[in-house]
C-alpha cells in the first residue's frame, strides 16, 4: 500500500507556506515540522513583515513546534522546508536537536551545506525533494521583484 505521507506530501505543504510568503512579499520559503505523520508546525518567511532577520521560516517553525511539544529538543522530528537552510538556520536546527532537515532547492551560495555548517550528529539531511517547484517559485519572485524596481 502506498504511504500517503511521503517526503513529498509534507513537501507540498512546505511549498504552500512558501506560496503564502510570495503573496506577501516575502522570499518565498516555506517549512513544516512533522512528528508521527503529523504536522505540529507551519511557517513561512516574515522578515518583511517583522522587519526581523532572524524570521526565516525554519525559526519561526522551530518556535511553533517547541512550544506545540512543550519541549525544546525536535528529536524523532522532521523539517521540510523549500530551502537549504542558511547558518543562522542550520545553528538552530544543531541546538534543536532535530532527526531529519528534507530540503527542496539548494542554495549553493548561502546554505549550510557550502558553507560547511555542522548539524547535530544525529540529524540526517536529504535534499532535491521537489526542488524544481521550489526554485521555480523562488526564481519567479525574484525577477517580479527585479521588474518592479
Amino acid at each position: 500500500m502506498l504511504n500517503p505521507f511521503d517526503d513529498a506530501y509534507f513537501m507540498t505543504k512546505a511549498l504552500q507556506e512558501a506560496q503564502t510568503a510570495f503573496d506577501k512579499g516575502e522570499i518565498p520559503v516555506g517549512a513544516v515540522i512533522v512528528i508521527d505523520n503529523t504536522i505540529i508546525a507551519k511557517a513561512h518567511n516574515l522578515t518583511e513583515l517583522l522587519n526581523d532577520v532572524t524570521a526565516h521560516a525554519e525559526m519561526q517553525a522551530i518556535t511553533a513546534a517547541a512550544n506545540f511539544l512543550g519541549a525544546k529538543y525536535l528529536k524523532k522530528c522532521s523539517l521540510y522546508v523549500t530551502l537549504e537552510p542558511c547558518q543562522m538556520c542550520a545553528g538552530a536546527l544543531y541546538w534543536s536537536q532535530i532527526s531529519n532537515i528534507i530540503y527542496g532547492a539548494r542554495d549553493q551560495d548561502r546554505g549550510c551545506i557550502a558553507l560547511r555548517t555542522k548539524l547535530h550528529p544525529k540529524t540526517t539531511i536529504t535534499g532535491g525533494v521537489m526542488a524544481k517547484e521550489a526554485s521555480q517559485l523562488l526564481k519567479r519572485f525574484f525577477i517580479e521583484k527585479r521588474n518592479l524596481n
